[in-house]
């Protein structure tokens, strides 16, 4: 059986403000715990008055 996890820009290790040092970090500290990145994508989020936005999206996966 697997487990998935889901990082995004409004997961903790960004504080609210994508760094690509930060997701860096979030990876090779979730690695430690055995994770690996599974898939890498950008999604698109509507925003206020139909401006939307890109959010990266990476799905860790580890043996439940």
């Amino acid at each position: 059986m697997k487990e998935y996890k889901i990082l995004s820009q409004k997961d903790k290790w960004f504080s609210g403000k994508f760094d690509p040092l930060a997701l860096e970090s979030a990876i090779n500290s979730y690695s430690q715990q055995g994770w690996v990145v599974k898939a890498a994508f950008t999604a698109e989020i509507p925003g206020i008055m139909g401006h939307a936005r890109e959010e990266a999206i990476i799905i860790l996966e580890r043996d439940a």
